[in-house]
């Protein structure tokens, strides 16, 4: 699944995503699918027309960026709010390393509890994006506010796809992760593409 950033700062069109997606498709060995990790300020302005070019997949969920600065005010639960009332399914990116739910973890919670969906980076798990998001990301894993856990890899040096370190290196705190190693990495995104419940854990 690819998912460039649609923000401000990365003004990334569906045309431009389905371009480079048509040069990547022939040289990968495995399928590729297109979405977006899109920013709450096009969350809130884009036209459904655009927005439901920026799913995961062919499905209705949005990858919702959750936001590093920690200024951000009401407004990104208005995004949230938005999205789920024009009938999307939201996903928050990497909710451990946003400033604004570390600070206040009680606006995660509350957004879980109105529906939203997380997943977290397999990297924070092992510190790689410091202390303070490697021991959130534990306590969302222990509360059951994780729904997936996923690579956000960016290419492959610096921050190159994998799942493995992050979920063993979690395992060792939180022996329970190794058991829904599968739900966390496979059933919940392939149910998410699907347009499906979740299933059980």
């Amino acid at each position: 699944m690819a998912t460039p950033h649609v923000s401000p700062a990365y003004p990334t069109s569906p045309e431009v995503i389905a371009a480079l997606m048509g040069e990547l498709r022939p040289l990968s060995p495995v399928e590729l699918l297109a979405g977006a990790e899109v920013a709450h300020e096009p969350a809130l302005e884009l036209p459904d027309e655009v927005l439901r070019q920026l799913t995961l997949g062919d499905s209705r969920t949005i990858l919702l960026e959750s936001p590093l600065s920690p200024s951000v005010g009401p407004v990104f639960e208005r995004a949230f709010e938005s999205l789920v009332e024009r009938g999307y399914r939201v996903l928050l990116a990497h909710p451990e390393r946003a400033a604004i739910f570390l600070g206040q973890p009680q606006r995660l919670r509350a957004l879980v509890e109105q529906g939203a969906l997380c997943s977290i980076t397999a990297s924070a798990l092992s510190g790689r994006f410091g202390q303070g998001p490697k021991w959130f990301a534990y306590e969302l894993l222990r509360d059951g506010l994780v729904h997936s856990v996923d690579s956000d890899a960016h290419n492959v040096t610096g921050r190159p796809p994998g799942l493995r370190e992050g979920m063993l290196d979690a395992a060792e705190t939180l022996p329970f992760v190794a058991a829904r190693a599968g739900w966390y990495m496979t059933r919940v995104p392939a149910a998410l593409l699907a347009d499906e419940p979740l299933p059980p854990q």
